[in-house]
């Protein structure tokens, strides 16, 4: 980096190439740093409740590392056994036990960096309680590989539930799928994990990963996943039952085994690989509403697809309101592309007005870049740039992500 940043060359940093947004991508050329050897875990501290990994660890292997001793890290975003921790930290990665254990960032404790001009640093520490200075970890949690690349991450762990246990359910509809949720928060019981599938979902996936798990009348289909002590399941798994049952489900499947329990989660898994499948061009977006205005979203994709004569499939976390909203192209329809568009562009203004956010846990990358001013304001905009400036005052690091161009910045004031 010290060399790139004398010659006034452009660095990208890379890990598993993951991403939704094109953090990854070089856009503005330059240097691609690969950090395809920083694959160690280099400690797992059961007394203190910590791991100290390197940043290209795949999650999936550092859960089942921390499991086999008793502990737990909760993110799992769906790419768990392609996404590294270190990528996850660059986006603030979330999945479906969001709902219950919050978003990467909440297991963050304390990093090593290093500055666009070379310089090491490192952040936070393995206690749980650290106030000195300005929170640089959480800082850089989340900042897409723009203000330094990480090196070493220091995770908190939690101690691993004793039980747990799944419940599938099929709905004639995403409105009675939508009421389920709703029934189910009503009723206080927090799941680690409710996940929506909607109808245009649930086809590409019979084709692509038929089951029979999946009922085949349904339209619309809920996951939820329970955790915590034998008793605590139970009646929680009850509870969710009762509420799925309140608004017309049908099929419900209950897992408690771990085999069963991950035949059920790799459905889950398959579904983007599925639309993919479809042959049309997939454009996803991760937006994210409050949980009770799940609804509205879902009457803003209705009204998309009937006023722009669009196939958009729609599946996600609706415990915590950040749902995948993925716009079908068929490839070389540029009308369709043309229509494409102009639904990215009213889908984010209804989840901005909504009081959402146009991104859950995917980043902006260069792909959202012009639709920043949507949600955040030129004073804020502004700040953030300035912090950019601190870390890389040479604009060298990851150019061209989340900050919209001047010519993307005059557009936006436009619509």
């Amino acid at each position: 980096m010290r060399v790139c940043a004398a010659a006034g060359v452009p660095m990208v940093v890379r890990g598993a190439g993951t991403g939704y947004t094109g953090g990854a991508v070089p856009v503005a050329g330059g240097v691609v740093i690969s950090m395809e050897r920083f694959t160690r875990i280099l400690e797992i501290d059961p007394l203190n409740l910590v791991a100290v990994v390197e940043p290209q660890v795949i999650t999936g292997d550092l859960q089942r590392a921390v499991e086999a001793v008793g502990l737990f890290y909760p993110p799992d975003p769906a790419s768990l056994e392609q996404s590294s921790i270190g990528g996850n930290v660059a986006e603030c990665a979330g999945g479906p036990r969001a709902f219950k254990y919050g978003t990467t960032k909440r297991y963050v404790l304390g990093l090593e960096a290093v500055l666009p001009t070379g310089e090491v640093i490192r952040t936070g520490s393995k206690a749980v309680k650290n106030v000195v200075g300005y929170d640089l970890t959480q800082l850089l949690v989340g900042s897409e590989g723009t203000l330094a690349i990480i090196t070493q991450v220091t995770l908190r762990l939690i101690p691993r539930p004793s039980a747990r246990a799944v419940i599938l359910a099929g709905f004639s509809g995403v409105g009675p799928a939508v009421d389920a949720v709703t029934a189910l928060i009503a009723r206080r019981v927090v799941p680690a994990a409710v996940e929506f599938i909607d109808d245009r979902s649930l086809d590409a996936l019979r084709r692509h990963a038929p089951s029979t798990a999946i009922p085949a009348d349904a339209t619309a289909m809920l996951i939820a996943e329970v955790d915590g002590t034998p008793a605590a399941v139970e009646a929680d798994a009850t509870a969710v039952t009762a509420a799925f049952r309140s608004t017309g489900a049908r099929g419900v499947v209950r897992a408690d085994g771990a085999a069963e329990i991950e035949a059920i989660w790799t459905l889950r898994r398959q579904l983007s690989y599925a639309l993919r499948a479809t042959g049309l061009t997939k454009i996803n977006h991760d937006v994210v509403v409050p949980r009770g205005r799940v609804p509205a979203l879902m009457e803003t994709v209705a009204a998309l697809r009937r006023e722009l004569d669009l196939d958009i499939a729609c599946f996600g976390h609706a415990g915590d309101g950040n749902i995948h909203v993925n716009v079908m192209i068929p490839p070389g329809d540029a009308d369709a592309r043309a229509r494409g568009a102009e639904a990215e562009s009213r889908l984010f203004a209804a989840v901005v007005a909504l009081e959402g956010s146009i991104s859950g846990e995917h980043g902006i990358g260069f792909t959202k870049a012009r639709f920043l001013g949507l949600e955040l304001d030129a004073a804020q905009i502004a700040l953030m740039r300035r912090v950019k400036a601190a870390f890389d005052p040479a604009g060298l690091l990851n150019p061209g992500k989340i900050f919209p161009t001047d010519t993307e910045e005059t557009w936006q004031r436009s619509r």
